[in-house]
């Protein structure tokens, strides 16, 4: 695709909104986002005519318009003409920013914690993969197949398998702190520094001090403080990089320039160590161990009922941007328990968007409503929701709103039935059954039920969704066809 039209799409949406009534442009991952003087003045029509748009919509204070992955970099490059494109992080904080009147300090919060956790997403995802050949690679009967059993693997192999696999989760206060540090303007590699001495093997290892069966015990400081690592432990690691940039920031304010750069770090480092270890670290490993309790109890309450609630009130938390929390708390169930339930039954959400929007798109005789509708139905699948989300579906009303809700929730309800659970998170719709490879059952279960929730939603809707205005053919398709 050429920059011309990326240049053209970008003069439309300007030319149909009006110069003159934008008062601010930002971007996200797949929408411009316009702070507008008057909403009502825009013809929102004619902007979804636009060949690359997938769709608008008018939510917290700002006039979206959908493009999509990739495509929203270059238009909202053509628009402001500024050679630097900014990411999801820095765009969206920047919307935050110019819109904090609109919207809620709750949700800022809530996003601002999802900015430290995206960044690590990359190398939990790799991880459950690595996890899940694990599975397939060390089971008995994939190597009875090929003659051999378990035992006969060298140890070589096994510990570079083991490498693939538990580095990440040993060290994940590093990365969190390291990614806490550069969102909240302090240097990254103190972050790491302060990560890394709270996971010390000088320490007694946290999994070992939790395992019963072995004989390792914590170190008690003045008798009574608990000292173990912080391995797997997410909340110690986040609020210590956010205290640790905190510091830095007002030292580095105040420090002389010739002693900045050795007493700076020194004091940041001593701060965030001895009060991750001594402080923080004892109060908040309760706090985390009773948030996994919680979330666990929700998940296995009987009969499926917290996987109903779960899949039915995530998509909501997606609509009003809360589903960001959603990272810190998977975050905390995979370095505690390995696995993560949660997202298996928030996942169904992706399923039941996309084949609303199909359905939609099938029955409908509104040329650009199939072309929209198929669009943003196929982005879905590939994980991006807000066109299917905004583009269709809320612009529809409550009964293609109600379809997948419906259907989500019925697909987590049997899903926590069957007790199944990812090892990783970050892979959505078509790319979510590789988080369960490591199981034949989990693996299997999962599509069977993913597949089952797609064909509930696409019925439902298709029978009771479609709105009658879309029944009707539009002007040009009438002509055509008379």
């Amino acid at each position: 695709m050429s920059n011309d039209q990326y240049n053209q799409t970008g003069e439309q949406i300007i030319k149909i909104i009006g110069k003159d009534n934008i008062e601010s442009v930002t971007h996200c991952a797949t929408r411009l986002r316009f702070n507008v003087k008057d909403k009502d003045s825009i013809d929102t029509e004619a902007i979804e005519d636009i060949e690359l748009v997938k769709g608008v919509f008018y939510n917290s204070g700002q006039f979206q318009v959908i493009l999509g992955t990739g495509v929203v970099n270059k238009v909202y490059k053509a628009i402001t003409g500024d050679s630097d494109e900014e990411d999801e992080t820095q765009s969206d904080n920047q919307g935050s920013q110019e819109q904090k009147p609109k919207k809620g300090k709750i949700q800022r919060g809530v996003r601002t914690l999802a900015d430290v956790f995206i960044p690590i997403i990359p190398g939990i995802v790799a991880t459950g993969l690595f996890l899940g050949l694990q599975g397939v690679l060390l089971n008995e009967s994939v190597l009875g197949f090929f003659g051999t059993t378990p035992d006969a693997i060298p140890e070589s192999v096994l510990a570079l398998i083991t490498v693939l696999t538990d580095t990440v989760f040993a060290f994940l206060p590093a990365l969190i702190c390291w990614s806490a540090f550069k969102k909240f303007g302090g240097t990254p590699i103190i972050g790491f520094v302060i990560g890394l001495m709270l996971v010390s093997p000088a320490l007694p290892n946290a999994y070992e001090v939790a395992d019963a069966t072995s004989s390792v015990e914590p170190l008690m400081a003045f008798g009574f403080i608990p000292i173990v690592g912080y391995q797997g432990s997410v909340l110690t690691a986040l609020v210590v990089g956010i205290i640790g940039s905190k510091v830095e920031i007002k030292l580095r304010a105040k420090m002389p320039d010739s002693l900045d750069l050795m007493f700076t770090p020194f004091f940041v480092i001593l701060v965030g160590v001895l009060g991750g270890l001594l402080v923080l670290g004892p109060v908040l490993h309760i706090v985390e161990n009773g948030l996994v309790y919680v979330v666990n109890g929700l998940i296995h309450v009987p009969f499926g009922i917290g996987g109903f609630i779960i899949g039915l009130i995530y998509p909501l938390a997606v609509i009003t941007g809360m589903h960001h929390l959603f990272l810190m708390i998977e975050t905390t169930l995979l370095a505690s328990t390995g696995f993560n339930p949660l997202i298996t039954l928030c996942a169904m959400y992706g399923f039941a968007n996309a084949a609303v929007c199909f359905a939609i798109s099938r029955k409908s005789k509104k040329k650009n409503i199939k072309v929209m509708g198929t669009s943003a139905g196929i982005t879905q699948l590939l994980g991006v929701s807000e066109p299917a989300l905004f583009g269709i579906i809320i612009r529809y009303g409550t009964r293609p709103l109600t379809v997948m809700l419906l259907s989500s929730a019925v697909g987590g309800m049997v899903l926590s039935i069957l007790g199944v659970q990812a090892n990783a998170y970050g892979l959505a719709v078509i790319l979510s059954p590789l988080m369960y490879i490591y199981s034949g059952y989990q693996f299997v279960s999962y599509i069977i039920v993913g597949v089952a929730t797609f064909i509930l939603a696409y019925i439902l809707a298709s029978l009771f969704a479609v709105p009658k205005e879309l029944l009707e053919p539009d002007e040009k398709t009438a002509a055509k066809n008379s």
